[in-house]
Order: structure tokens, then sequence, then C-alpha cells
């Protein structure tokens, strides 16, 4: 029997007997390399840059990309938080949310995704870290709900380190002179932001298991500081970290630098191996709440059903290139894990190559979903055929256009090339297959005017459509 939810009067009709959950699982500033699944696709040594053997097991997570899917070449479309959070729920670049840069508020008209399906019957529920509701910090609950009917434990701004319930609802469980901070205290396994959040998540999937579900959960790390409970803050003291190919020749003064990453307040001389040791305990005790909630849906026999999907925001640098964090077009700090797992819908093991920004979720999870109808204007792409589809491997030319939030540059990437533009340096082509340390720049190099002219074409294109605010400025150096 066909079921039905109502958005005011009108019946919604799904495909299915059961319309499918979702579950979308987002961290913050988070390491592509620090993923097996990740590691899994690239040259051993672009999967150990700090060192061989040098890594965090993810079984968790990666069982995610071999039950389901993995994108390679996923980005934000502005790799700062609030312009890639917000690009991410509502389908637009964030130039069109209010959100361009960090902490200012979205819109009131923005629709989210979580909208669309709270009106199709949904409970829908959101978790961790918001960051689209202005200077608020910690900023619990905030009033603009944007579709999560349950945002009791949405806070707006912040990296807290332990959690706890009051009479007065979720709170920071450290302070100092009465204001919350981030001390790690003496955080453990109920505590620690990362399993708290994941313990209150399944709460409300355990209350809601019984009808149709969207919860999204944000949690606040691997993002600095970078603290971690026992064991996990000693578990990686072993390793002994070794710079990056990057930042070795950075340091040599052997490459000249773009003029768009010079200086900088996240500027790195010197690796610190207790921040990557702890950066790699905050990952494993992230993918181990993961199997938390892997465990959850097999109990209650809701895997086949339910759209599950674990991504970031945006990348940390980690110290590639002398740099921590994030804010560049470098790969690991625009780019973001993303994998997907749908077994109604999506076969095991499929790899795609092809170029996706945050703005292309919504629709696409749309399409994963079947509803067409109903839906606001949205400026990404519904890739779900190439989900869907029965290849196991897709790998199209597709370029994609990212913006950094202040609009000192902007950039235009497929799944081999990238080009930034900027007021501060010539153009620089990045050609990631022969340069995957992205130290080189082929711009006028003999046989790169081709690629050259294609993303430089489709920049300008995708510039004017989206409305890119650099380009009334007229700064920006083309040639």
């Amino acid at each position: 029997m066909t079921k039905y939810f109502l958005l005011g009067l009108l019946p919604f009709y799904f495909l299915s007997a059961d319309p499918p959950n979702v579950i979308i699982i987002q961290t913050d500033e988070h390491n592509l390399r620090t993923l097996g699944c990740y590691r899994e696709q690239m040259s051993d040594d672009q999967a150990f840059i700090w060192g061989k053997g040098n890594k965090v097991e993810t079984p968790n997570i990666d069982s995610i990309a071999r039950d389901g899917l993995i994108c390679t070449n996923y980005f934000a479309a502005s790799p700062v938080c609030t312009p890639s959070r917000a690009s991410w729920v509502s389908g637009l670049y964030p130039q069109a949310t209010g959100s361009s840069s960090n902490n200012l508020p979205l819109h009131d008209s923005i629709i989210t995704f979580a909208e669309v399906l709270r009106k199709r019957g949904y409970a829908t529920s959101y978790l961790g870290k918001w960051h689209l509701d202005g200077d608020a910090k910690p900023g619990w609950a905030p009033t603009r709900k944007f579709g999560f009917s349950d945002n009791r434990f949405m806070f707006n701004r912040g990296h807290w380190k332990k959690f706890e319930m009051t009479k007065e609802g979720p709170k920071v469980a450290t302070k100092k002179n009465g204001n919350p901070v981030y001390d790690l205290s003496d955080a453990n396994e109920t505590s620690f932001a990362t399993d708290w959040l994941v313990d209150r998540s399944l709460e409300v999937l355990e209350r809601d298991k019984g009808k149709p579900f969207c919860l999204m959960l944000a949690l606040p790390d691997p993002h600095g500081p970078n603290t971690v409970r026992a064991p996990y803050d000693t578990m990686y003291d072993h390793l002994t970290f070794q710079q990056p190919v990057s930042m070795r020749k950075v340091l040599a003064a052997l490459q000249n630098r773009p003029g768009w990453v010079s200086g900088g307040s996240n500027a790195v001389k010197k690796l610190s191996q207790a921040t990557l040791s702890k950066y790699f305990g905050m990952v494993r005790c992230i993918d181990d709440n993961v199997g938390k909630i892997l465990r959850f849906l097999e109990r209650n026999k809701l895997v086949e059903n339910t759209i599950l999907v674990f991504t970031s925001d945006h990348g940390d640098m980690m110290c590639e290139h002398c740099r921590m964090n994030k804010g560049l077009p470098y790969k690991t700090s625009v780019g973001i894990p993303f994998v997907l797992r749908y077994p109604a819908k999506v076969p095991a093991g499929k790899v795609i190559d092809t170029a996706y920004t945050t703005v292309d979720f919504f629709p696409t999870l749309m399409g994963l979903m079947g509803i067409s109808e109903g839906l606001p204007k949205l400026h990404g792409l519904n890739a779900s055929i190439a989900y869907t589809n029965k290849k196991k491997e897709i790998a199209k030319d597709r370029i994609v256009y990212v913006r950094q939030s202040n609009g000192s540059w902007v950039a235009a990437f497929d799944r081999r090339y990238k080009l930034v533009i900027s007021s501060l340096d010539q153009p620089w082509l990045l050609d990631l297959e022969k340069d995957p340390d992205e130290l080189s720049n082929y711009y006028g190099r003999e046989g790169y005017e081709k690629p050259f002219q294609r993303l430089k074409t489709e920049l300008l294109a995708q510039m004017k459509k989206f409305k890119e605010p650099a380009l009334k400025e007229k700064k920006l150096r083309f040639e």
C-alpha cells in the first residue's frame, strides 16, 4: 500500500511503500587523508604525507563508502564554516543566502532541504554546530529552525569539548568565571562532545524510528582546539609525524608561492607532533561513534531504506604549504569527504571522480528521494542518476566554481585541473595529475592553453550566473 504524507491539505505520494530516511553526519574541518576510504583512492606518497604508515583506522566510515559510494572531488562552495554550511542546507551559493562569510545569519527566506521534508511529514532534527544564526555563542536552540522541528541540541557557534543536560536544557559543561570555555576538563565517554551528541542522536532516532525521519548531526570536531578525551588523547603518541613535501619545499624556498597563500594567521613554520596526534585521536573517536549509529540502523532493520551521508564543511591543511586550517583552494582545504550509503538504490563500491560542490547536495538528495515538486530555486546539480546507475566508476569532466568568503580569490575545478583567479597574483593553473602536491603553476606553459581557456570560460559563465560579488570590483586578474 502506498503511503502519503500531508502538506496542508495536499497529499504527496512516494514511489515506494516506505519513504527513505535520511541521516547526515557532518564533521568540522576534516582532512581527507585521515580517512581510510580516501587513502585507498590515493598513491602512497599522497596517502601518507606525514610519514609512511602514519594513519588513523576508520573502519566505520570506510564501510559507508564500501557499501555505497565515495566522491573523490567534492568541494566546499566556500572553504569556511558558515558559507559552506549555508550552501549545504540551501542548495545555493553563499552569496545568495546571506551567509557569505563566517557569523553572517541566513536570510529568513531560505528554504532548506529539512523544510521540504518537514512539510512532507518527516520528523526533522538537528544536533550540533549550526553556525548560521549570527554571533550567538553557544546559542542553543535558535528561534529560527529552518525546517528542523527538533533543534534542542543545535548550538550556533563554538568547538566545545564537554556537554551536560540541566533542568534548563543542554549546556557547555566547562566554564570559567561563569562563561563556557573549550577546556576538556574531565570529559569522558558520556560527556565528551562527540560522544554526547551521538548519544543524543541515538535517543532521537529511537523516538522517530517508526516514521520517516531526517536527522543531521554536526560534530564540532576535528576542528581545533586539538584535544580529545582518553584513551584517544594518547592513542597516536607513538607516531613520528614528518613534514609534508609541500611544507619542506616552502620552508626551503624552493617554490614560488601564490600571492593568495602568503602570510596569514594560520601560517606555520614547525610541525607540532602533539597537534597532529590529537587530531588523529579526534578522528578515531568520531569513527567509533559513527559505529554506534551504524549498529542502531542494523538492529532496527533500517539500513536498506536509509540514505546515510558522512561529510564535512571544509578541510584542514595540517601543515601542507606551511598552513593550518582552511580558506585556501588547495585540495585538503576546500576538498571535503563525501560518502553515501543507500542500499535500496545506490550500488555498493561506486567511485565518482566527477567534481561537485556543497550546492549540489540538496538537489541530489531530492533526486534520490524522488521529490521533484514544491522545491525552491536551487543552484546545484541533481546528481542522483550518477549515484544510482550501474556504473561502478564515473569520471565526468564537469567544472565547478568555488569562492573565497572575502572574494580575494575564485576558482574553477574539474577532476584534474584547477584554475585560481585572484587580485593578488597572476592566474594559477594547477595540474593535479602531474603535480598532486599543488606546487607548480602551469599557466602560460606550452600545452596548457586549452585547459586554461576551458576553465576560464566556464568560471566566468558561472560567476555571472550566480552573481559573484568579486566580478563587480573588477580587480581579478584573468591574464
